[in-house]
């Protein structure tokens, strides 16, 4: 299991809104620095940057094609977890409890928000 260091390290990386998109136009493709700079309008250098902290933080990997340096997901994984920060972004502010404890607490979680089961979400 990861060490919280270690998790840390890994959110550290995915906390830039240029690498998520990085990763996200890397979903399911092997592209090279050039097309990915083309694809968000940013420049070389920047665009190697931020692949180079994705790469230390083993979220894609690459391969040396000619001239060109082709970069892919090493983790698909890391989709699951955008996927899954979405949903929490989403129900921010709202209380997951399970049907025990919402019936104990009277209905509410001790928040303004409309409190939900663990079912529904």
């Amino acid at each position: 299991m990861a060490t919280s260091e270690e998790l840390t390290q890994l959110f550290k990386a995915l906390a830039h809104p240029e690498r998520l998109s990085i990763l996200l136009l890397l979903e399911g493709k092997e592209l090279c620095v050039c097309e990915i700079e083309e694809a968000l309008d940013l420049r070389q250098a920047y665009v190697s940057q931020q692949l180079t902290v994705l790469r230390e933080a083993g979220l894609v990997c690459y391969r040396k094609d000619g001239w060109n340096v082709r970069y892919r997901i090493s983790r698909p994984e890391v989709y699951t977890l955008l996927e899954m920060a979405a949903s929490i972004h989403d129900r921010l502010g709202i209380c997951a409890v399970t049907n025990a404890e919402l019936i104990s607490s009277g209905g509410s979680c001790g928040i303004d928000s409309e409190p939900i089961s663990r079912e529904s979400l």
